[in-house]
Parts: structure tokens; C-alpha cells; sequence
């Protein structure tokens, strides 16, 4: 008669192992879902404000007019 104890035992364990491991995610999971909710969304930029490039015609460079 085989001994059926341990692979009952095993399966168990790999069970309750993952059981935490999943638990443990998913309070990473909500941890960092808090974080970022938690950031200021950034403010839109006006285009209106950002300087106008113009091209260098001598290096190629872009450079603020």
C-alpha cells in the first residue's frame, strides 16, 4: 500500500504557498493602485506658451527664436 500521506501534504503546502502569494500581490497590487492615485495629474500645457523653433541653417540645430 503506497504511503499517501506526504504528496497530500506537499499539495497542501504548495497550496497555502500560493494561496499567500497571491494575497501578497494583491495587496502590492492595491498598495500602488493607492500611490498612483494619490499623484496630481499633471497640467495640460498651452502650446501658445512654449517657445518657437527655428532651424540653424549653419549646424542644423533647432534653436528658440
Amino acid at each position: 500500500m503506497p504511503f499517501v500521506i506526504p504528496p497530500v501534504i506537499a499539495l497542501t503546502a504548495a497550496a497555502l504557498g500560493v494561496a499567500a502569494l497571491g494575497r501578497a500581490l494583491a495587496r502590492e497590487w492595491r498598495r500602488i493602485n493607492e500611490e498612483l492615485e494619490q499623484m496630481q495629474p499633471a497640467e495640460a500645457i498651452d502650446p501658445s506658451r512654449l517657445p518657437k523653433l527655428r532651424r540653424d541653417p549653419r549646424t542644423g540645430v533647432y534653436r528658440p527664436e
